[in-house]
């Protein structure tokens, strides 16, 4: 056809949505895994945060004045309030890495003429993992356990005074305002203890990240070396009937741990708020019950009624020889109940599972029969 001004050809291809190779993928992307590497830069459980509260607004200054009526005395309004740092727990929030070292409240705004008080300043929210503590000068003001549980961290500074507030007989045209206050400031130290239903306690490659793994979704990094596992994972088992039992993978501990040997203190931490444990032993070591009596007595020296807890002890590797030579030996050894499985190849995991929901449900009764509500995943 021949050519014409303003009209422009375009040669589109030829475009289908029901061809499978034309369609758009529109599958939602999986999470990336991150690496224990990677992720050390994005977990961090403790901060020092200096916050400091909005300062509030002067008083204003004004005199009324109108036709007819050009006296009319003082009319400043007060100034507005700043506003807080609050501290909100989220259970959506898994470390303090968001956390910044420095908050400051929004100030509040001048008092104005006609009586107008200034506005609030608004309040600033810093969303904290459930489990932070909050210490200042190594004491505890806040422990933020529940989700949507808040803090203010520092108030703001109350507004000033407009020359209005300085009317009186004696004087009937006051000059004097006062500027706002400023707002509180503190040093706080945040610290984030995982909070879960059960934690993983073992030492160094005795399979709990593959026991993890092989229970809930989390992925944590799984090798066949010591200390893989830097920072605590914590995974979600779910059962039929829609409950969700949250269990921690603590890393592994070593023999002084409570004395701080390694990380030894970083670890234990997270340890306090799991309600029940299950104590990882490698069944493929000579004497793996002394596995279990180091491991109790390490958490019983970092505070103690720790290792009194309700538990069950998870024997892992029973794939290899060795650890079914090793079984019979451990149950005559150990008073607690021992679950023998196998992380790598699923061998028993439905008995940990139903035994898991045994401790969960009768934690939960424990906690409604003392009038509290238990955590909820």
């Amino acid at each position: 056809s021949p050519w014409k001004p303003g009209l422009l050809l375009l040669s589109l291809p030829a475009f289908s949505t029901t061809c499978a190779r034309c369609a758009k993928d529109r599958r939602l992307r999986q999470k990336r895994a991150i690496s224990e590497r990677q992720l050390t830069r994005y977990f961090v459980d403790q901060r020092r945060v200096r916050v400091v509260g909005g300062q509030g607004g002067e008083g204003g200054h004004s005199f009324h004045s109108e036709p007819r009526k050009v006296f009319g005395g003082p009319d400043g309004g007060n100034g507005g309030d700043g506003g807080h740092v609050i501290f909100k727990a989220d259970q959506q929030m898994k470390s303090l890495s968001s956390v910044f070292p420095f908050y400051q409240g929004f100030h509040g705004e001048r008092g104005g003429s006609k009586n107008c008080y200034g506005a609030n300043g608004a309040h600033m929210y810093v969303k904290v993992p459930v489990g932070t503590l909050v210490k200042e000068d190594g004491k505890v003001v806040a422990d933020l356990t529940q989700h949507g549980e808040e803090y203010i961290a520092a108030y703001g500074g109350a507004g000033g005074k407009g020359n209005r507030f300085f009317l009186s007989n004696e004087n009937r045209a006051p000059k004097l305002f006062t500027p706002g206050e400023p707002g509180q400031e503190r040093i706080l130290h945040l610290e984030l203890k995982t909070t879960a239903h059960a934690g993983l306690v073992g030492f160094p490659n005795a399979g709990k990240s593959s026991l993890l793994r092989a229970i809930s979704r989390a992925k944590p990094a799984v090798a066949a070396y010591p200390f893989t596992t830097l920072n605590p994972h914590v995974g979600i088992v779910h059962y039929q009937d829609y409950e969700q039992v949250a269990v921690a993978d603590i890393p592994g501990l070593i023999k002084g741990a409570h004395q701080n040997r390694g990380l030894g203190t970083a670890f234990l931490k997270h340890i306090e708020r799991c309600r029940f444990l299950l104590y990882v032993v490698d069944l493929s070591v000579p004497q793996p019950w002394i596995q279990l009596q180091d491991l109790k007595y390490e958490l019983e020296a970092y505070e103690k009624g720790l290792s009194e807890r309700p538990c069950v002890v998870i024997g892992n590797k029973v794939d290899l020889a060795q650890s079914r030579i090793n079984l019979p030996l451990l149950r005559e050894q150990v008073a607690d109940r021992v679950i023998a499985l196998s992380a790598l190849t699923g061998d028993n995991l439905e008995e940990l599972l139903l035994h898991l929901r045994e401790l969960y449900d009768t934690y939960v009764k424990t906690e409604q029969s003392r009038g509290q509500s238990p955590v909820k995943w």
